[in-house]
């Protein structure tokens, strides 16, 4: 019975200390650890637990180069995770993942914006507000343009083709393949 209450105990105090980050302060050398940081709100969320994606519709980019529309990958099955919903307005530091996407990291800087000063657990843990915060990446990085959309060109590659362009391909494949045969014997004999 002893050896159970201490089991019990020991694991109790692992998953209470298993979801906290060392805390740092805003500074030039915390911001460099990031390659995109931007202000911007939950357009939408697909859960797929270890491949969940948010889109955000970025209002203030101040580092990176990423479009309007951004996604940011996340695990929901993740013990320690970021609560992401849409419509909430964020500030995230995060890395590339992929070209055009990045992937989210709980220990990063990463908050949510909340309204009531008094709730904001953010500003408890790391000493500045919300809005303190934009101040100082506003003066420190200055706002970045942000790229225009470009629609992926190759996404119409796969399009079968209607009955008279099919007949159509056919007949010019066919007289290619004459004109070459024709030209082949004509030449090598």
């Amino acid at each position: 019975m002893k050896y159970k209450f201490i089991f019990l105990l020991i694991l109790t105090c692992k998953l209470s200390i298993a979801c906290q980050c060392p805390l740092s302060s805003l500074s030039d050398k915390e911001i460099a650890k990031y390659e995109i940081i931007f202000k911007g709100t939950i357009k939408s969320i697909k859960l797929n637990k270890t491949n969940s994606e948010a889109i955000f519709t970025i209002s203030n980019l101040y580092k990176g180069i990423i479009s309007q529309d951004f996604k940011i990958l996340f695990n929901d099955e993740d013990v320690c995770k970021l609560e992401l919903r849409v419509g909430d307005e964020w500030i995230i530091y995060t890395n590339y993942y992929q070209v055009d996407n990045a992937k989210l990291d709980f220990c990063s800087r990463s908050r949510k914006y909340i309204k009531n000063i008094k709730e904001d657990f953010f500003a408890e843990t790391t000493g500045i507000s919300f809005d303190d915060e934009l101040r100082y990446l506003d003066t420190h990085l200055g706002l970045h343009k942000l790229l225009k959309s470009n629609q992926n060109k190759v996404e119409n590659r796969n399009i079968i083709p209607s009955s008279n362009q099919f007949i159509l391909l056919l007949i010019l494949s066919l007289v290619g393949l004459i004109s070459f045969y024709w030209l082949f014997n004509k030449f090598f004999k």
